[in-house]
């Protein structure tokens, strides 16, 4: 009869243990891009995830939305996102970045931005966030004057430079006075111009002329990636370098630039999540640099506006689109 009893008993408890045993946490992430060229950052960081040991559909999901440099989409897609409840949310921009930390400020839901190129407009600092947030800066404003000097070397005889920007950008004041500054110490006299909209930018871009520019810096901005092709065919026709801030914009015929390999961006915030997913609050990690920067340079586009390319600078080159 006791054994009986010890075997009922038994039975009971593996029972009772079977379902908290197979009960395993599958993590819901969201994540929110404000254009293409931030793909490949969300990207690395699903590949970095499954390396990690989060396999997509046994221990994580995840709700992938882009904006397609569209201002209103990533405002609704930030409130979806939120509404969602997800156990973290990864964002790839500023312009993303911003709505969400908006949404989540005052709650303990962690964001990871992927990518930031002034993660100081919704953090206390580079040592620690004070809030929810934490990521890796894309360091885009810290680039300016190393992309000043790119231009200078790629063309010295460059002395007048149209910083052509779009005045509701996030990043816009900051950007505007990193080129003005970095300006100032190389030599480079600066023309500011804006652009509101693609109809504002064509009718603007047709002003700059050989006669009064001797190239095109762009600001970092999804505007600019989605109408990057504007600024590229008058470029060309007036034979003038166009450095704008991404290396996708090169791909599509701007001159150069260097920028973080935003795929490894993706990784480096992937650590960051786990992390996160194991305890680690985020105002605890501190807002990390890009490990990886590429120089990346359109020869192709050279000869079309008559810019002869050194070996050594191609040699430099990490990447060359012929």
């Amino acid at each position: 009869m006791q054994r009986t009893l010890l075997f009922v008993f038994l039975l009971l408890v593996c029972s009772m243990g079977v379902p908290e045993a197979s009960a395993q946490k599958v993590y819901h992430i969201g994540a929110l891009v404000a254009e293409d060229q931030f793909v490949p950052a969300f990207n690395g960081f699903k590949k970095k995830m499954a390396e990690l040991g989060y396999t997509e559909g046994k221990d994580i999901n995840y709700d992938f939305y882009n904006a397609k440099g569209d201002r209103d989409s990533v405002a609704k897609l930030a409130q979806k996102l939120v509404r969602s409840k997800p156990d973290l949310i990864v964002t790839s921009s500023t312009t993303a970045t911003v709505p969400v930390a908006k949404l989540t400020k005052g709650t303990d839901l962690p964001v990871v931005f992927l990518s930031s190129g002034n993660p100081l407009a919704f953090v206390k600092s580079y040592a620690s966030s004070g809030n929810n947030l934490t990521g890796i800066s894309s360091a885009t404003v810290d680039l300016t004057a190393k992309r000043l000097e790119l231009l200078r070397e790629l063309a010295p005889r460059v002395k007048r430079v149209v910083a052509m920007g779009y005045p509701q950008g996030v990043n816009y004041r900051d950007n505007l006075a990193a080129v003005r500054e970095a300006a100032k110490k190389i030599g480079l006299v600066i023309k500011e111009v804006n652009a509101s909209s693609r109809e504002e930018l064509m009718l603007v871009i047709r002003t700059i002329t050989r006669k009064g520019a001797d190239a095109i810096l762009l600001q970092p901005d999804a505007f600019f990636a989605k109408n990057i092709e504007v600024v590229v065919q008058q470029s060309i026709k007036e034979k003038l370098p166009v450095i704008p801030t991404l290396i996708n914009n090169v791909k599509r015929g701007a001159l150069a630039t260097y920028s973080p390999d935003y795929s490894a961006l993706g990784e480096q915030g992937a650590a960051l999540v786990s992390k996160i997913l194991k305890g680690a609050k985020p105002a605890d990690l501190p807002i990390e640099q890009p490990l990886k920067l590429v120089l990346a340079i359109n020869l192709k586009t050279a000869k079309a506006i008559g810019l002869k390319i050194s070996k050594e600078l191609l040699l430099r080159a990490d990447e060359v689109i012929e």
